[in-house]
């Protein structure tokens, strides 16, 4: 199949997009695929809980992950549940044996009581997401 526009789409930093067609994901049709040429994900962590903060507070955390698989590791889209959460992630493919960071920020503003957020990593891996977790308790400030 060709594609009407080769040219790739930029994003807002002038960086080049990574098209989901670059993925390639050794799934078969039987569900069965050679594990030792797949790139696989090893977070330290897949959950990180903030504790308490101010409403207000802008509070940051990265997500580290080892490239477990046999072959290079591509993500090719993060996205998070609410728009006061913002993933940042290398477009670079990490080799394997290598690591690689997601960072998540969250912005407080106008949330209050505890706050759960997701962010789905898409990536040329079995499976092909992987969701990530952020938490905070919001406090109002207190009023002097």
């Amino acid at each position: 199949m060709l594609a009407c526009n080769p040219k790739p789409e930029k994003l807002p930093s002038g960086e080049d997009k990574l098209s989901p067609g670059i993925v390639d994901n050794p799934a078969t049709a039987n569900g069965k695929a050679d594990s030792s040429n797949i790139p696989m994900f090893q977070f330290e962590e897949s959950t990180h809980h903030f504790g308490e903060i101010t409403e207000g507070e802008i509070v940051s955390y990265v997500f580290k992950f080892k490239n477990v698989g046999g072959s290079e590791l591509v993500i090719t889209n993060v996205s998070a549940s609410c728009g006061c959460t913002v993933p940042e992630y290398s477009k670079n493919p990490v080799e394997p044996g290598k690591e690689g960071e997601i960072k998540v920020t969250f912005n407080s503003n106008g949330k209050s009581g505890m706050e759960t957020k997701s962010i789905t990593v898409l990536a040329n891996t079995i499976p092909a997401t992987k969701v990530l977790t952020i938490s905070a308790e919001v406090n109002q400030p207190v009023k002097k």
